[in-house]
């Protein structure tokens, strides 16, 4: 059985002295999710933003692809669900 690879891009801005995750946006390829991820930072002016892919069904790993700005730790952003 194939294992489901999804590509998210992850915009961050900062509240209350915390990170908020913004809408999540699904990129068919990697190189799209990292794109988007820089635009999302670059153009639109978050915070940061990250590009990520999650691996597996029903269970999966997340791998962070690349990281733009200022986001929340590796580990952290490890959990996004």
């Amino acid at each position: 059985m194939t294992e489901l690879n999804q590509f998210v891009a992850v915009p961050y801005d900062l509240a209350d002295r915390r990170f908020v995750a913004g809408q999540q946006l699904k990129c068919a390829t990697p190189s799209s999710a990292i794109e988007h991820a820089k635009h999302l930072w670059k153009i639109l002016g978050h915070t940061g933003a990250v590009a990520i892919v999650r691996t597996g069904y029903p269970e999966s790993r997340t791998t962070v692809l690349r990281t733009f700005g200022v986001v929340p730790s590796h580990e952290d952003l490890r959990t996004i669900a």
